[in-house]
Order: structure tokens, then C-alpha cells, then sequence
């Protein structure tokens, strides 16, 4: 048999690829993909939105963004998470059902708490529920990435990731669109603006339910079993100490100090463009004049059919291309997106082009999302440190969402809308170049597949 036979006869049917959709395992990742994507907006678009909407000014919302944090340095207490059980919880339900168990239970109280706040009159309050939302998400982010990495043999991953990142996506809708069109009906039984904010923050909390069953009726993944064997003869100081030593220093020695540095820092970078652009998206519409369900329809209509399609497409360019590929096609197409806003901020308050301009942004995010999983996927190579990794490359990648888009409002309210979404599409540049720093080094070699 030639080698391309081979190739043919291990390739599966169409039948076969769409089987492992359905398969137990993947069909839990999905619904824990909705639980994490969930949470994200609560404390960030949805957020701005309500702030904006309710008169506070741009300078403090966009400061807002820095609520975030705990998705910046989540990697501090990942190892906490891999080498610890949840007391009683973690007894009852396993090493990594505990702690989503826990954290889902105090994303329910925290969604409540936030609710409740209101941000003209206490701002501070209100950043104070967002930081303790984001916190209990981030934690929450730890354990279902190494959840997923754990339950799936190597045949699901790639169905697994895709399964996470879609419905990550619905979770997100769910809390940005979703969120706003409750709180349009709850004004439409007369509760007044504060009032509808929080009972459609009430309703989001009552989702978190979706994620608690699926934890109930998910197994423990044997990984986490096996680990939690091999560490029960060591304190949990000397396990935590040896995820830890072991986790940064497995990277660095394997990429070499120069080379793993590069890497942290495109991680950073390379999504700079998108979140720079995301943090100020809601403010704009709202500037211009568009109403909350006009903005809130078209994110749930084709903008949400582009995400879903660009999901796909990002799916199908990282199968098709080499690792270094992929990523050149999805930083650039991210970047080239911002320029739809640029033209909308010149001709003011037009449903058709905001239609069109949110369709490209979502659709090409969408497609640099998955590729960029897929990359931070394969840094991730040692099932011992799997979590732990992960979540220090995650948490890199959300600074640019949380830490340098922070002053994206004080550079709209300098340069004006259109040259704030030109400068967003310019900020693609320094993460394409360590791209190619990168791929001139041959540091994609090891990472992509035998097939590419």
C-alpha cells in the first residue's frame, strides 16, 4: 500500500467526522465551553454597555477594562488548582469536578452581587463586583481547559476544541446580546433602567445552572485520577511546589530562554488588534446613536451567524495550513476588520454598514480565535503540566484585552473614532513581526502536525 493510500484509508469518513460531535465526552466539553464563555461579558462588553447607556463617562469605562485582571494572572493560582482538592467537594466529586463545582457556585453569587450595583452613583462597588465575577470565571477557565485537555483522548481533541470555542462563543452571545435584549424586556414591564439591569444579571446568574449540571453528569477525566494518585503521598506544599517547578521549567528548557521570552510576548501581541478594537465596540455604537436593540439584533443575527461560520473557517485553515500559516491569515484578517469601523464612524448612524461592519469583526475574529487556540494547544505538549501552561499562556493573551486596551478610551476621545479603529488595525504589527521572527526560526517546526 503506497503511502497515500495510507493517508486515504486513515483519513475518516464524513460520517465518522461528524460522529465524534455526538460523542459523550465532546458533548461535555460543549456545554462547559458555554459555562466559560458565559461569564466574559458580565464583567466586560456587557458592563460597558450598562455604563455607557447609563452616562458614565468614557474615561472611567474604559479604566472598567482593568476588572479583568484575573484573566491576566490566572496562571498565579493555576497550579493551586492542579495539585489541590476541593475540601468535601472534591471528595464527593473528584479532583476537577470539585473545583468546577466550586468556582460555578461562586460565579452565581458574584453575578448577583454585580447585578445589584450601580455604577453611577458606585462606580468603585461596581469594579469590585466585576473583579470578583472575573475572578471565579478565570478560576473556573483553569479547570475546564485542563478538563478538557484530561477527558479526550488525542482522536477528540481537535472535535473538542472546536465544540469549546463554539459554544464559548453562544455563552458570550448569551451575556452580550442576550443580556440586553432581557433587560429591554423587563423595561417593558415597567421596571425602571437599575432595576431591569439587575434582573437581567439575575438571569444570567440562573444559566450558571447549565454549567453545574454538566459538571453533575460529567466523569472525572482518568488523567486527573491518575495524577491525584501519584501526588497522595506528598503534602500539598510539596505538590504544589512540584507543579510549579515543573511547569515553567518543562517550557523554558524545551524553547530555550530567548526563544520561550518571544514566544510570552507574541502571545501578548498577536490578539492586540482585536481586543483594542472589542473594548470600545459597544461605547461606539452608542456614541453614534444606534439603540440597544438595534446593536443587540444585528450581534444576534449575522453576527453571530459570522462568528459560528468564521468558527469553521478558522477550524478548516488550521487543518489545511501549516501552524505559522494559519496565524499570518488570521492576524492579518483580524486586523484588516477594524477598518470597517473606521469607514462607520465616517458616515455616522447606518444600520446597513454597522451590519456589515460587525459581520467581518466577528467573522474574522472568529477565524484568528481558533487558530490562536490551536497554537497555544500545541505549546501545551506535556500532559503533566497541561493546565497549569495553559493557563499562564491564556492569561498572556488576555493583556491586551484587560491591561492595553485600558486607555483605548482615552485614545478615542484624543484621535476621534476613525483614526482610533486605523491605530487598532495598526497595533497587528508588532505581533506579525515576532510572527516572523518566529517562523524564521523554525519554531513551528515541532508544532505542527505530521500531516502538515
Amino acid at each position: 500500500m503506497t503511502a497515500a493510500s495510507e493517508e486515504a484509508a486513515a483519513r475518516p469518513s464524513f460520517r465518522e467526522a461528524i460522529a465524534v460531535y455526538l460523542k459523550p465526552r465532546v458533548l461535555i466539553v460543549l456545554f462547559l465551553g458555554f459555562s466559560s464563555g458565559l461569564p466574559l461579558a458580565l464583567s466586560g462588553s456587557t458592563l460597558l454597555f450598562w455604563a455607557a447607556e447609563v452616562g458614565v463617562n468614557l474615561k472611567t469605562i474604559g479604566l472598567f477594562a482593568l476588572a479583568g485582571t484575573p484573566y491576566t494572572i490566572k496562571f498565579l493560582w493555576a497550579p493551586l488548582v492542579d495539585a489541590l482538592d476541593v475540601p468535601l467537594l472534591g471528595r464527593a466529586l473528584g479532583r476537577r469536578r470539585g473545583w468546577l463545582m466550586l468556582t460555578q457556585i461562586a460565579l452565581i453569587a458574584a453575578i448577583l452581587f454585580l447585578g445589584r450595583c450601580d455604577p453611577v452613583t458606585a462606580p468603585a462597588v461596581v469594579a469590585l463586583g466585576a473583579l470578583i465575577v472575573a475572578t471565579a470565571s478565570a478560576t473556573q477557565d483553569i479547570v475546564i481547559d485542563a478538563f478538557r485537555v484530561e477527558s479526550l483522548p488525542e482522536s477528540e481533541q481537535a472535535a473538542g476544541m472546536a465544540s469549546y470555542v463554539a459554544a464559548y462563543r453562544v455563552g458570550m452571545l448569551a451575556s452580550s446580546a442576550g443580556a440586553l435584549y432581557i433587560v429591554s424586556g423587563f423595561q417593558a414591564l415597567g421596571f425602571d433602567k437599575q432595576g431591569a439591569w439587575g434582573a437581567s444579571y439575575t438571569a444570567m446568574a440562573v444559566m450558571v445552572v447549565i454549567g453545574i449540571v454538566t459538571t453533575l453528569l460529567a466523569t472525572e477525566p482518568e488523567q486527573s485520577a491518575e495524577a491525584e494518585a501519584a501526588h497522595s503521598h506528598g503534602t500539598p506544599l510539596q505538590r504544589l511546589v512540584t507543579t510549579i517547578t515543573g511547569a515553567f521549567s518543562d517550557f523554558f528548557l524545551r524553547e530555550g530562554v530567548l526563544l520561550a521570552v518571544v514566544v510570552l510576548v507574541f502571545v501578548v501581541l498577536f490578539k492586540l488588534t482585536d481586543a483594542l478594537a472589542g473594548v470600545m465596540t459597544g461605547p461606539f455604537a452608542v456614541d453614534l446613536g444606534f439603540t440597544r436593540n438595534e446593536y443587540a439584533t444585528i450581534i444576534k443575527g449575522v453576527g453571530f451567524a459570522a462568528m459560528l461560520i468564521g468558527g469553521f473557517a478558522g477550524g478548516y485553515v488550521a487543518r489545511a495550513f501549516p501552524l505559522a500559516a494559519s496565524l499570518w491569515i488570521g492576524g492579518i484578517l483580524q486586523a484588516l476588520a477594524n477598518l470597517a469601523f473606521s469607514w462607520q464612524a465616517l458616515v455616522g448612524h447606518d444600520i446597513g454598514w454597522l451590519t456589515f461592519a460587525i459581520t467581518v469583526e466577528n467573522f474574522t475574529s472568529a477565524v484568528g480565535t481558533v487558530i490562536f487556540v490551536a497554537y497555544l494547544s500545541a505549546l501545551c505538549r506535556n500532559p503533566l503540566h497541561t493546565a497549569t501552561q495553559y493557563a499562564l499562556l491564556n492569561a498572556l493573551a488576555a493583556i491586551g484585552r484587560v491591561y492595553l486596551s485600558a486607555g483605548a478610551g482615552y485614545l478615542a476621545s484624543a484621535t476621534g473614532w476613525a483614526w482610533f479603529f486605523v491605530i487598532c488595525a495598526l497595533a497587528a504589527i508588532p505581533g506579525l513581526m515576532l510572527l516572523a521572527w518566529l517562523q524564521a526560526r523554525d519554531h513551528f517546526a515541532a508544532l505542527d502536525g505530521p500531516s502538515k
